[in-house]
C-alpha cells in the first residue's frame, strides 16, 4: 500500500452538502408537513451561526466572507435569530450543546447581535447556562473593552486568529493587525477568558524556515492560555496567495519541510504539557474545544447564517434521514430567503447509513478517542468496527505497520499514523464500502437513520 508523505489535516471542516433549499421549494419550517414520529430521545445539536463579513481580503482565505462598505446590521440580526429559531424547530432541537460564532469576522458583530441569537436559541431550546459559546475574533477587532461586551452578551470561549507573530508573515497572509496587536489581543482575551482562550497559528508559508516556525511556536507558548490549534497552510485556487505560488513569484513549500514543522511542533507542545487531541488541536488542563468535538464525533449540528452548512434531521418537515444541509453562502440572498421562508437552505441531501458511516469514520480518526465502539453502533447496529475492519484487508496493513489500532474500546491512529491521516482514509472508506455492500447483500439491506 502506497502512503504518500505527511500531511497535516486542516481542523474542524465544515462539511458539503447537496440538493434543492428554499429557492427550489423548499417548505417553510413555519409551515411543517406532517412531522412523523418525534426522536427516539431528547434532540440535541451543536449551532453554528457564520457573520459573513470582514474587514479585508486575506491572501490565503477561501471561506465565505464579504468586504462592503456598510453593514445593515439590524437586518443581519434579524435574519439570524429568526433562522436560528427556524432551524431548531425544524430539527425538533431540545438541547442546543455549544454555540460557535465564526466567519467572516465575527468580533465585527455588535455585542448585542451576538446575545440576540443566543437569547433567540434559548427561547426554542435548553442552552445550559455553562454551555461554551465560542466567539472567533481577530486581533484587530478584539480591544479590551470589545471583549468585555463580548462577555457580557454571553460568550465564554475565544478563539483569537492570530496566525504569527511575525509581522513580515502577517503582511504575506494579508492580515490587518500586526504581532504587537496580536500579543495585546491575546493578553487581554487571557485576562477576560481565563482558561478559555484559544490562539490559531498558521505553519508552511511560502519561504518560511522551520527555524522561523519554531520561533514563532516559542512566542506563542509564551502568550497562549491552555488551548492552540495549528493550521497547515493550504493554497485554495482563487486566493492571491495561490495566484502568486502558482505563477512563480512566491516558492511552494516543500513536503518534507511541511512534515518536519508539524513534528517538531507536536514535540514542543508535548514539552510544554499540551495533549494532542486532534489533528491540528492541542489543549492542556482540559481545555479542549466542546464544539469542535461535536463535528469529530458526528453528532448533530445546525448552521445558521450565509453559507453555514448543518447535519440535522428535519422532523419539522416530516424527514426521517440526517441531512446535509448549506445555507445560501451571499448575504444579501439569504436575507431574502430568511425573510421569505424562514431559512436560507440553498442545498440539502439526505444522508443514507453509509453516508453517515463514512463521516464518522473520516472525522472520528482525526482525534485522539478514535471512533469509538459506542459511537460505530449508534449508526450501524449490524456491522461492528470489528467486522468492518478487524478482517484480513487495508485495516489490518495499516495495523501491522503501526499506523492504526483497533481494540475493544475503539478504531484509531496511533500518533505515528494521525499525520499520515489524509492518507491513510481512501484504503480505509475503501474497506467500509466493501464490507458495508456485503452485509448488505447478506441481510437483503435494512434502512437506519440518525
Amino acid at each position: 500500500m502506497a502512503v504518500r508523505g505527511l500531511r497535516a489535516g486542516l481542523g474542524a471542516a465544515r462539511p458539503r452538502g447537496m440538493g434543492p433549499g428554499c429557492a427550489a421549494g423548499l417548505r417553510s419550517a413555519s409551515e411543517p408537513s406532517d412531522p412523523g414520529p418525534e426522536p427516539a430521545g431528547p434532540a440535541t445539536a451543536a449551532l453554528y451561526v457564520h457573520w459573513p463579513y470582514c474587514r479585508k481580503h486575506c491572501s490565503y482565505c477561501s471561506f465565505n466572507k464579504y468586504v462592503v462598505p456598510a453593514v445593515d446590521e439590524a437586518a443581519v440580526r434579524a435574519c439570524l435569530v429568526r433562522e436560528a429559531q427556524t432551524l431548531l424547530r425544524l430539527g425538533h432541537v431540545r438541547s442546543v450543546t455549544s454555540v460557535f460564532f465564526g466567519g467572516g469576522t465575527p468580533s465585527l458583530a455588535a455585542p448585542r447581535t451576538i446575545a440576540a441569537v443566543l437569547e433567540a436559541a434559548a427561547e426554542v431550546a435548553y442552552l445550559p447556562a455553562g454551555a461554551e459559546v465560542t466567539l472567533e475574533a481577530n486581533p484587530g477587532s478584539a480591544d479590551p473593552a470589545r471583549l468585555s461586551g463580548f462577555r457580557a452578551a454571553g460568550v465564554n470561549r475565544l478563539s483569537l486568529g492570530v496566525q504569527s507573530l511575525d509581522d513580515a508573515e502577517l503582511r504575506l497572509l494579508g492580515r490587518e493587525h500586526t504581532a504587537a496587536e496580536a500579543r495585546a489581543a491575546a493578553e487581554a482575551a487571557r485576562q477576560l477568558f481565563p482558561g478559555r482562550t484559544s490562539l490559531d497559528l498558521i505553519f508552511g508559508l511560502p519561504g518560511q524556515s522551520h527555524e522561523a516556525w519554531a520561533r514563532g511556536l516559542e512566542a506563542a507558548l509564551g502568550l497562549c492560555d491552555d488551548h492552540l490549534a495549528l493550521y497547515q497552510l493550504t493554497l485554495e485556487r482563487g486566493t492571491a496567495l495561490e495566484a502568486q505560488v502558482r505563477r512563480g513569484a512566491l516558492p511552494e513549500p516543500p513536503e518534507e519541510l511541511l512534515a518536519d514543522m508539524y513534528l517538531s511542533a507536536r514535540t514542543a507542545l508535548a514539552a510544554a504539557g499540551f495533549h494532542q487531541y486532534e489533528v491540528s488541536n492541542f489543549a492542556r488542563k482540559g481545555a479542549r474545544s466542546t464544539h469542535n468535538l461535536s463535528y469529530w464525533r458526528a453528532e448533530q449540528y445546525v448552521g445558521v447564517g450565509p453559507g453555514a452548512h448543518g447535519r440535522f434531521v428535519p422532523w419539522g418537515e416530516g424527514g426521517r434521514q440526517r441531512e446535509a444541509r448549506v445555507q445560501t453562502p451571499h448575504p444579501d440572498a439569504w436575507m431574502r430567503e430568511v425573510r421569505s421562508c424562514g431559512h436560507g437552505t440553498r442545498r440539502r441531501a439526505a444522508l443514507s447509513p453509509l453516508d453517515q458511516l463514512q463521516e464518522v469514520l473520516a472525522l472520528g480518526l482525526r482525534t485522539d478517542e478514535g471512533v469509538t465502539q459506542q459511537r460505530w453502533g449508534l449508526f450501524s447496529p449490524r456491522l461492528s468496527l470489528e467486522a468492518a475492519f478487524g478482517a484480513p484487508g487495508e485495516a489490518r496493513e495499516l495495523q501491522e505497520r503501526g499506523w492504526l489500532r483497533l481494540n475493544g474500546r475503539a478504531l484509531r491512529c496511533t500518533p505515528a499514523g494521525l499525520p499520515l491521516l489524509d492518507s491513510l482514509l481512501p484504503a480505509l472508506l475503501c474497506q467500509l464500502r466493501r464490507r458495508w455492500n456485503a452485509v448488505q447483500e447478506e441481510d437483503g439491506g435494512g434502512r437506519d437513520s440518525r
